[in-house]
């Protein structure tokens, strides 16, 4: 199975969320794509070297009547030199229902470069119109302590997990995280298909290491497939269905 297909990659719109590979995800997938635009709900830092333009503008929808080079970056407002702020769900809602474009890759919550992450109460920002949803996480969290040094918001995925701080997360957990209706599923629209992305799967051992994150997704929660993913390449390691 290819990476568009694993990941349901060629939906309307496609929000990606969680933590150790959001925005490789997004540039991968964009670039693979026809006619793909990469935008956020939330900060983005600045991607103009992963995408052929980036329009900023407060009028994305008029902006996308005179394109020439795709994949194509909309963002708002440049906030400061190293990132860009993201437009409102509905604003998204109106890039995904215009003409002449393909799907919508939107970057839809932050991690601040950790390997694992839970949402706070005003995350993740998904449009109601999100068709597929891939929550990431990276199989290299595993085996490490529940600290802040890996993980975005340890004190969530303890509740999540029932680990303290500091307790070394398991695969186990990193499913429940993954799976849960509060961390990799939370806000999901009805009906949109979530595929959860465990990236970093480098070598053997993380790849088993993968494995055993899929099963425990798919002990917790209907979800069609489970990729084992190296974004940064990039390359599906194995789709556990």
């Amino acid at each position: 199975m290819d990476l568009i297909e694993a990941l349901s990659a060629d939906a309307d719109l496609v929000c990606v969320v969680g933590a150790g590979g959001k925005k490789t995800t997004l540039y991968a997938l964009a670039n693979r794509l026809d006619r793909a635009v990469v935008t956020a709900t939330v900060r983005i830092p600045i991607f103009d070297d992963h995408v052929a333009d980036v329009r900023v503008t407060r009028e994305p929808v008029t902006a996308l009547r005179d394109v020439s080079a795709w994949p194509l970056g909309l963002v708002p407002e440049r906030e400061r030199e190293d990132r860009y702020l993201g437009y409102d769900r509905e604003t998204v809602t109106a890039i995904r229902a215009a003409p002449g474009h393909g799907p919508v890759l939107a970057k839809a919550d932050g991690a601040r470069t950790r390997l694992l992450k839970a949402p706070d109460e005003r995350e993740p920002q998904v449009p109601a119109t999100a068709d597929t949803v891939i929550p990431v996480a990276s199989a290299r969290v595993v085996g490490e302590p529940l600290a802040a040094e890996h993980v975005h918001r340890p004190e969530r995925v303890a509740e999540l997990t029932g680990l303290e701080l500091g307790d070394p997360i398991g695969p186990e957990d990193v499913g429940a995280v993954l799976a849960s209706r509060q961390g990799g599923r939370k806000r999901v629209p009805p009906g949109a298909t979530v595929v959860p992305l465990v990236n970093m799967v480098d070598d053997d051992e993380l790849a088993e290491t993968g494995r055993a994150i899929a099963e425990a997704i798919h002990d917790r929660a209907d979800v069609p497939r489970v990729v084992l993913a190296r974004m940064a390449v990039p390359a599906v390691v194995d789709v556990i269905e």
